[in-house]
């Protein structure tokens, strides 16, 4: 993300987070400690006044069915967002899930109802529908980006990916996983990080948007793709991991939208 802010351009970045900033934090950037639970009053000029926000931070993953994400994370960021509106912020980002359409199979694009299905896509969508009554009686700009599958550096250990790339590292000889007929949709995070920046600057009050590669691959192609760039000469344990019970067995997003808003502002 903080690459993709970087090749923004002339553009002032202000980043917020509990804790310090960072040794990588590149230079030019600022840095914000502020708990997003517990914000000062005047949050919104202690950021420098903005004129977007993204909107990234959520806890409780992956435990998708705990009630941490409609009891603690849901209050919390709408507090703190209804408070940056109130304070002036015009326009703002903010990054939802692909569980929010549900259990549904085939192609998914935002003309369909939301339909979570666990308590983590039910926080969000409840988020994005607070948002949008908010937006009823004070004036702001929405776009949320509805975020599909990702992999690459930095994800946590006990991701897919995560996994993969621990085990290569270990040198072992065997990698096990599920069956991997599953069809997914996955983007590089350089990828996804590039499409929210993107929204974010050139496409405000976009609404719903999938950030998605739009196309469906299985997850043991997709991981036999990863074995041939390490160089890895092991072999996929198939089966020996079960399907995941919260997510269908065949999705993709539809990346029309996408397209269409980053084309046309161009």
């Amino acid at each position: 993300m903080l690459k993709a802010l970087q090749n923004a351009g002339n553009k002032s970045v202000t980043t917020v987070s509990r804790t310090e900033a960072k040794d990588w934090l590149p230079d030019g950037m600022r840095h914000v400690r502020m708990d997003l639970s517990d914000p000062p009053a005047a949050a919104y000029e202690a950021l420098g006044r903005p004129d977007v926000l993204i909107h990234l931070a959520w806890g409780g993953l992956p435990h998708y069915d705990s009630y941490h994400h409609y009891e603690i994370e849901l209050p919390s960021s709408y507090r703190f967002l209804k408070a940056l509106v109130y304070q002036g912020l015009p326009s703002m980002l903010c990054v939802g899930t692909c569980f929010e359409y549900g259990m549904r199979n085939g192609v998914l694009d935002e003309s369909l109802a939301a339909l979570p299905h666990n308590a983590y896509a039910f926080a969000k969508d409840s988020l994005r529908r607070q948002l949008e009554f908010l937006r009823e009686g004070k004036s702001f700009q929405l776009t949320w980006a509805r975020l599909f599958y990702m992999y690459g550096t930095g994800q946590t250990p006990g991701s897919l990916y995560g996994q993969f790339s621990a085990a290569v590292e270990r040198g072992e000889a065997r990698f096990p996983m599920s069956a991997g007929e599953q069809l997914r949709d996955y983007l590089s995070v350089e990828n996804v990080a590039q499409n929210i920046v993107e929204l974010a600057m050139r496409a405000p009050d976009a609404g719903v948007v999938n950030v998605c590669a739009g196309s469906p691959i299985s997850v043991r192609t997709l991981v036999e793709g990863w074995a041939l760039e390490r160089k890895w000469d092991g072999v996929l344990a198939l089966g020996q991991v079960p399907y995941p019970p919260h997510e269908p067995m065949a999705f993709w997003g539809s990346s029309a939208k996408l397209r269409r808003l980053l084309e046309s502002a161009t």
